[in-house]
């Protein structure tokens, strides 16, 4: 099989598992499709071990800058700013993510802003209504509850599967035996 099948193939496997694990006995602990970001991320990075360090330290780079933004603006309110309050923060958090790309473990922005992208996309979109429910009001929880938390897990396991089906694929064969090898 050429290495594109076998990468797909090893994509494939991995990710019915990953979807089953973070469905099914993972669920609450783990998010699926922040598991495929990290996942993603991981090639995207270059699909190596340097890949996988800097993939995971950027997502969970990303993630803390956002709870960090979140944090202010959920206990920050400036009613008097309006939207303007909120776009603010963000500004300034979002410059904090690309001003570290001179640090080698930071380098790879798009793994920071994946980060930051996850867990406010999960923390904005997901209901937050009292008494506590939602991720908004989880913020500081030390469980899974917290976004941060799940987030960061998530994603580090996702790009731990994302390095294991590149391993997986590797080992696969990639050329069919000739007749002669059989003679």
């Amino acid at each position: 099989m050429t290495q594109v099948i076998a990468l797909s193939l090893s994509i494939a496997v991995l990710g019915g598992i990953w979807a089953f694990l973070a469905l099914g006995p993972l669920s609450g602990f783990v998010l699926v499709w922040a598991g495929f970001i990290g996942w993603g991320c991981f090639f995207h990075s270059g699909a190596n071990t340097n890949a996988l360090v800097k993939t995971i330290i950027g997502n969970a780079y990303g993630a803390l800058v956002a709870w960090v933004a979140l944090l202010i603006i959920v206990n920050v309110p400036v009613p008097g700013l309006g939207a303007v309050w909120p776009a603010i923060v963000v500004g300034v958090t979002v410059f904090c993510l690309v001003i570290v790309a001179s640090i080698d473990l930071l380098s790879v922005v798009p793994a920071n802003v994946y980060g930051y992208a996850a867990l406010v996309a999960y923390s904005l979109h997901q209901p937050s209504a009292a008494p506590a429910t939602g991720p908004l009001h989880n913020l500081v929880s030390p469980s899974f509850a917290n976004p941060l938390v799940l987030l960061i897990v998530s994603m580090v396991i996702g790009a731990l599967f994302g390095y294991a089906s590149d391993q997986l694929a590797k080992v696969l064969p990639t050329k069919l035996p000739t007749r002669a090898a059989h003679a």
